[in-house]
């Protein structure tokens, strides 16, 4: 009989631990809180595909005047910053080297005069009749490309931008001077290659420079080459920007602004993105049923306060804007209200 006793309270105690114990657990389930976090939907838009590049003005063409053998130079008749029309004669070289060709054509057409002369009483030959004239077509051929580049004239109508001689200098491997054509004036753009369809000559384009703040420009497409760059995946574009009253000077910065028209992609709010530690990948937190995933996402454009979306986030998704720092893919998170109370919490308040 005490025995039974006995196996009747030890029955009774353990019944009491395991009751106690489940209570302990539903009272920990019961208390367990899950994050809190902010959603906010988000949707397509079309969204202007402008891209800006930097790039640097030169001029439109450049010009380096130089003598086409070595010569002395007689006079140079502008100086750096002198504007020049094309054709204008900008230098003038020292004729000495014309008076000597003109006694040494004399002499050599003496020469074959009387080799003539000799053929024709059977004195001569043809072979040596023929390479006297060779010589001297040669000599006469000379002479007018040295008359022709006694008066250095320029190709272009621009600026001078570089003097490198003086009068009685004789001329080396510097070009005498060099003139800009600086109306228009251009600026190279190298643009990735994933553009390079939507790049057309005769495009406008939109130019500001730093030097006049926000002030724009306008430019048209000049050139697209036709080769991409395979070290850097770019090709490079001319622009030209009119340039009639020379506000617009060589070596300016300026910064080129094309678009490419609109494009629907999904907007995020700047708070829902997150860049993961260690690399420049971005994520965005997706809500769904409860919970949270976590998407790599491909930026576009900033835009104000927001990102354009290129990838990762699929229209009419929400998203959550505050309290990433305590999730992790397939969390289970409370959806903040605008009173700050969980919305979970409401809910089960009101069941009861």
């Amino acid at each position: 009989m005490k025995s039974i006793n006995k196996l009747m309270s030890v029955a009774c105690a353990s019944a009491l631990l395991i009751s106690c114990s489940g209570k302990k657990e539903q009272a920990a389930t019961a208390t367990e809180e899950l994050p809190l976090v902010t959603i906010e939907k988000v949707t397509e838009e079309d969204v202007p595909q402008i891209v800006s590049y930097t790039a640097t003005v030169e001029p439109f063409k450049t010009n380096n005047i130089s003598a086409s053998s070595a010569n002395r130079i007689k006079s140079i008749l502008v100086d750096v910053g002198s504007t020049v029309a094309a054709g204008q004669t900008v230098a003038v070289l020292d004729a000495v080297y014309i008076d000597q060709q003109e006694i040494r054509i004399a002499n050599m057409k003496r020469e074959y005069d009387r080799a003539v002369e000799l053929l024709n009483i059977g004195g001569g030959t043809q072979q040596s009749v023929d390479q006297l004239k060779t010589e001297y077509d040669a000599a006469v051929r000379s002479l007018k490309n040295m008359k022709e580049n006694v008066k250095l004239i320029s190709p272009i109508s621009g600026v001078v931008t570089a003097r490198n001689y003086d009068p009685g200098d004789m001329t080396g491997q510097l070009p005498i001077l060099t003139v800009e054509q600086q109306n228009p004036v251009k600026v190279m753009v190298n643009i990735s290659e994933q553009d390079y369809t939507k790049v057309k000559k005769g495009m406008n384009v939109k130019v500001t420079l730093d030097v006049y703040g926000d002030e724009e420009f306008e430019g048209t497409v000049y050139l697209v080459h036709p080769t991409v760059d395979s070290s850097t995946r770019t090709f490079t574009v001319e622009v030209t920007l009119p340039n009639s009253n020379s506000r617009i000077r060589t070596g300016m910065f300026a910064r080129v602004e094309f678009n490419y028209g609109t494009m629907r992609h999904v907007v995020v709010p700047d708070r829902a993105v997150v860049k993961q530690s260690g690399s420049g990948n971005k994520y965005v937190y997706v809500y769904k049923d409860g919970k949270v995933s976590y998407n790599q996402v491909q930026l576009g454009q900033r835009l104000g306060t927001r990102y354009e979306l290129l990838s990762g986030v699929e229209n009419n998704s929400d998203v959550v804007i505050t309290g990433q720092t305590r999730l992790a893919d397939g969390a289970r998170v409370e959806i903040m209200k605008d009173d700050a109370t969980p919305a979970a919490a409401t809910d089960t308040t009101a069941t009861k």
